[in-house]
């Protein structure tokens, strides 16, 4: 490993929320626009560790919400680096919640945030380090990326359909 390569494990960031009455609906459920704010924080924070450098936010992919988070739960977001590409990161995001009486915590809710890093001085996009997974989850994630990113580039309208090489390849296996 050298210095433009980084393990996973080097920029996992982890965070804390509890779910407040000004953080709720009507019903008591934690609403979906705070948790994509939290999580929003927790990725970039992960990407810019890995960055080295202040990243932005450029497409979110896969937001999920399988169950309420209610008033007074504990939420908890693990963000991970699942691969970086020339100027982009690509960061998964976990969200598990228990009650503050609640022993264990359930997933909720996953994402995919995708980042750009930005030269201090120019504030234009700049180069960033390879991602070295380790763990099996860690490949599968860095494998699957591809295949994310040409369909953010489809949907984006910056590649045509037919140059999606990795999804074609994915979806044919």
């Amino acid at each position: 490993m050298n210095d433009s390569e980084k393990k996973v494990a080097d920029s996992v960031t982890e965070m804390n929320e509890l779910v407040m009455p000004n953080d709720t609906n009507i019903l008591g459920n934690l609403m979906g626009g705070n948790l994509m704010r939290w999580m929003d924080i927790a990725s970039g924070i992960c990407a810019s560790k890995h960055c080295e450098s202040h990243a932005v936010t450029v497409s979110v992919d896969h937001l999920t919400f399988q169950e309420p988070i209610r008033l007074g739960d504990v939420v908890n977001i693990v963000a991970r680096v699942t691969r970086a590409f020339h100027t982009s990161i690509e960061v998964h995001l976990e969200v598990f919640t228990r009650g503050v009486l609640e022993k264990e915590a359930r997933k909720t809710n996953q994402a995919f945030f995708t980042f750009v890093a930005l030269d201090a001085g120019t504030k234009r996009p700049k180069a960033i380090p390879a991602v070295i997974p380790i763990t099996d989850a860690e490949k599968k994630l860095f494998e699957e990326a591809a295949v994310r990113r040409e369909m953010r580039l489809v949907h984006s309208g910056r590649i045509k359909p037919s140059e999606a090489r990795h999804s074609k390849d994915f979806l044919n296996s």
